[in-house]
């Protein structure tokens, strides 16, 4: 299992998560591959999900609520509460059904869940091994180490950082940006690739191939990359 959580709202989670879907069905079609959106508010991910990698939303996303706002904001304006343990409940049997899980998490690693609850608490709770994606802009450092920070306040496994274009740019201006040795210095967490703009994450053979910046054996250890079936 992988949490692919972020810095924000609009970072990169859909990117890399169909990154790594869009990789798993390509190069390793003997494994089979889970999607994961615990919580969505307002359309977008599920519907991508399920159109693009062939899956149903309710088996993708257990718990959705209409309004596009952080959740326990959209859960009051329903009249409803956030039941996580349904959340917990799916990601079971998604890890009795399937290889290997990418669980996406909602906004960033400080969103609220509910009242009491963000996601860095669901991180830790669940025992995911996270992955943080940052958007490469001004302010991408200062980012990084605040969420880092984050990540270590509450135990958060961190397997490390994706950097993600959200516009295109050059290799200048991601160096200005984001430079990698600079934020691992200062976070002590490894950048694990970046990125590039990603014009259509419908088109699966573009998004396979951005997997070749990744480091893929650190951001997903216990997979398979000889053939034989692991199931994490």
């Amino acid at each position: 299992m992988l949490l692919i959580s972020s810095t924000d709202t609009e970072a990169g989670k859909t990117a890399l998560t169909a990154t790594l879907a869009a990789y798993g069905r390509k190069y390793r079609p003997q494994q089979n591959w889970g999607i994961l959106k615990p919580i969505q508010c307002g359309n977008g991910d599920r519907e991508f999900y399920s159109r693009v990698f062939d899956r149903s939303i309710e088996d993708i996303n257990p718990i959705y609520l209409a309004a596009p706002l952080a959740p326990p904001i959209a859960a009051a304006q329903a009249g409803t509460n956030i039941e996580l343990g349904v959340a917990w409940q799916a990601l079971q049997r998604m890890r009795q059904q399937y290889d290997f899980v990418l669980v996406e998490g909602i906004g960033g690693l400080g969103t609220p869940l509910t009242a009491e609850l963000v996601v860095a608490d669901l991180a830790r709770e669940w025992r995911l091994p996270t992955v943080l994606v940052v958007p490469v802009k001004l302010g991408a450092i200062g980012l990084a180490v605040a969420n880092v920070a984050l990540a270590k306040h509450y135990n958060v496994q961190l397997r490390g950082i994706v950097l993600n274009c959200p516009e295109p740019l050059s290799d200048a201006e991601i160096a200005n940006f984001a430079p990698a040795e600079l934020i691992q210095s200062l976070t002590s967490t490894p950048v694990l690739g970046c990125l590039p703009y990603l014009p259509n994450l419908e088109d699966l053979d573009l998004l396979a191939a951005a997997a070749a910046n990744l480091e893929l054996e650190v951001l997903l250890p216990n997979l398979a990359y000889g053939g034989r079936q692991v199931r994490v």
